[in-house]
């Protein structure tokens, strides 16, 4: 039995260095993919839409309605997807900045977790368009709530780490409050906008703070 333990423990030392190991590309790498691949799609879906388009008054899922794009709707629902993939990578990479504290583990592996479900959340928006009703309601609605908590989770954790971007880690925790605020005093599509690219700005500036991280050691 005590034998085991030790097994189960030595192994789980050692898939924890492998992780570590590949966090930091994983990091860059699916950071990357997931914010370029969202903005050509979406850009490419717009310019296929065949009527007027504006941010203020249209939701970004209306760019995958079939209904409304029958072609464009194509490109802007598989951007879902793949973004939905890349972002897999990109929490995973997370691990590059636990750092040594116990808290800062937990509450950043919380938002990892957290971060992966949203993962599967933005691939079933993308499976299930606007045009199919409460599929893509469900989804589309669990997208944004487990988005406000990646963001506060992750950022307070990246906040107890000392090696960490102070100001990147605040961002992340202000911005979800923020938004919510949007929602209740103005609302509307542009609040959407403001919330997926802003969350987007945050996964760019984490790749950056990483480069430099790697090209300052």
């Amino acid at each position: 039995m005590i034998y085991r333990k030790r097994s189960l423990t030595s192994y789980n030392v050692r898939l924890m260095e492998v992780v570590r190991r590949y966090a930091r590309p994983l990091l860059i790498y699916g950071g990357a993919l997931t914010v370029i691949l969202y903005i050509i799609f979406t850009a490419v879906s717009w310019m296929f839409y065949p009527h007027e388009y504006w941010p203020t008054t249209n939701y970004l899922s209306r760019l995958g309605n079939f209904d409304y794009s029958p072609f464009g709707a194509y490109f802007y629902n598989i951007g879902c997807v793949v973004t939905g993939i890349a972002l897999f990578p990109f929490f995973i990479g997370l691990f590059e900045w636990h750092g040594s504290r116990t808290i800062s583990k937990i509450i950043i592996l919380i938002g990892q977790f957290l971060g992966l479900l949203a993962a599967v959340a933005l691939v079933l928006i993308g499976v299930y368009p606007e045009n199919t009703g409460q599929p893509h309601m469900t989804a589309s609605a669990l997208f944004f709530l487990l988005n406000f908590f990646v963001l506060l989770f992750i950022g307070i954790g990246l906040l107890f780490n000392e090696r960490f971007s102070k100001e990147i880690a605040t961002y992340a925790i202000s911005f979800g409050p923020f938004t919510l605020i949007l929602e209740m005093s103005a609302g509307g599509p542009i609040v959407e906008w403001i919330t997926v690219f802003g969350s987007l700005v945050f996964v760019t500036n984490t790749i950056i703070f990483t480069l430099r991280a790697r090209t300052a050691e």
